[in-house]
């Protein structure tokens, strides 16, 4: 029953032992704290132990470090040891980008054919890439996979996932990003993943050969095992990345397939969220198959997944179709903290304690992360068009992008600081 509440005690969320293990799984490959060198951050959870970052600025704005355009699409940013990479769609081709991260200089890129994709939206890249060590992994929409040298944009290898497996190609493509491990790569692709040696690109597992999702897969270890969740069209499927074991899967019919928001793992904890009117749940991880906690329609994350912190999760609810409010809801209940209403469908980070937005719109907004309500202590117009993307921050630098791939990168240096 979609009201079904079930009685639960709080638990300390504050500070979990298993975090230690979620990072170590999560990063794959040394990087620097204040690195953001895979989808959503070092920890995959949208938030950053950076705490060296300036949120008082002056009435025009903050500076404003560089600017670049890059091609259709919502890819994200990824950021590593002084270089940014994101992806961007344009004459027929996708290109992926490597930018000095400080001052935007053009360091290499690497364009491909590609198709438009503009299904019921404006098409253009979608997925985000990834950095392990010195590689750098993407995934088109269209299945082709590469392995590039970071510093220098060389091959190591590239294949074409769809057309070597036979996998369905979901509805809008394969969008979520490579999840790197320390000797598996997986993928989003099939039922329940793709598993692959990030060296060689070998195959070496993969599932059935039914829709994927578009979540990227997620890592996490509970009672010594460790495990990744991954959406596919019909539901979220934990399996081991090593050979693609299922250990448990939770039904979840979202209109269309599109299971896109990342899901949140929070102790013995799993939180889900979808569009599409689909709204979120909570579930409690056992011996068995996740129990119900509580679900409800008052969070509908239809593209960017909810974050965590403190025992509440701050996300967007409703569709790009909608005037999509950012929300504050509790962990444990599923209770609204509070609503800020016309933020559209963009995406929040938090660093410090602090909630840093970029509306639907292109605004720019930082708050304290709390649940007594949204109260921005700065703000600044940044971008306009559709910014769907959810911002990344730094090293000092919070990216934004919008839709028609105008890059913004905001220098949010401490006075005094130097980068």
């Amino acid at each position: 029953m979609f009201l079904r509440r079930i009685a639960v005690a709080r638990i300390a969320l504050a500070s979990l032992p298993q975090l230690a293990v979620m990072v170590a799984l999560a990063l794959g490959s040394a990087a620097c704290a204040e690195d953001w060198p895979q989808w959503r951050g070092p920890q995959r959870n949208g938030v950053s132990a950076e705490t060296n970052w300036n949120d008082n600025w002056p009435v025009s704005g903050p500076p404003i470090a560089w600017k670049a355009k890059v091609g259709l699409g919502f890819s994200s940013f990824v950021i590593a040891e002084g270089r940014c990479f994101t992806l961007g769609h344009q004459d027929e081709q996708d290109t992926v980008w490597c930018f000095e991260a400080g001052t935007g200089t053009v360091i290499w890129k690497h364009s491909y054919p590609a198709e438009l994709g503009d299904k019921f939206f404006e098409g253009g890249t979608t997925g985000t890439p990834t950095v392990a060590g010195d590689r750098v992994f993407t995934l088109s929409r269209w299945g082709d996979l590469f392995c590039f040298d970071a510093a220098t944009g060389k091959v190591a290898w590239s294949k074409n996932i769809q057309k070597e497996t036979g996998m369905r190609l979901p509805d809008w493509g394969f969008t979520g990003a490579p999840l790197a491990l320390p000797n598996i790569l997986v993928l989003n692709v099939g039922d329940a993943g793709l598993g692959l040696d990030p060296a060689t690109g070998k195959i070496l597992w993969q599932s059935a050969n039914k829709s994927a999702g578009y979540s990227t897969p997620l890592p996490f270890a509970r009672d010594g095992q460790k495990l990744a969740i991954i959406g596919s069209g019909t539901a979220y499927v934990a399996v081991n990345p090593s050979d693609g074991k299922e250990a448990w899967r939770i039904r979840w019919l979202t209109e269309y397939g599109v299971n896109a928001s990342d899901p949140c793992v929070v102790g013995d904890f799993v939180f889900l969220s979808t569009g599409y009117g689909k709204g979120a749940a909570l579930f409690k991880l056992g011996a068995a198959e996740p129990e119900l906690v509580w679900k409800k329609r008052n969070l509908r994350t239809q593209l960017n997944g909810a974050v965590h912190f403190n025992g509440n999760l701050y996300g967007v609810d409703g569709d790009t179709t909608e005037k999509a409010a950012l929300k504050c809801l509790d962990l444990m209940t599923g209770e609204e903290k509070w609503a800020h209403a016309g933020f559209g469908s963009g995406g929040v980070i938090i660093a410090h304690s602090k909630l840093i937005a970029l509306s639907g719109t292109g605004e720019l907004m930082v708050a304290p992360a709390t649940p007594k309500g949204f109260k921005p202590t700065v703000r600044a117009q940044v971008l306009g068009g559709k910014c769907w993307t959810a911002p990344v921050l730094a090293n000092a630098r919070i990216y934004c992008r919008n839709g028609r791939g105008d890059v913004v990168v905001v220098d949010v240096t401490k006075p005094g600081k130097s980068l």
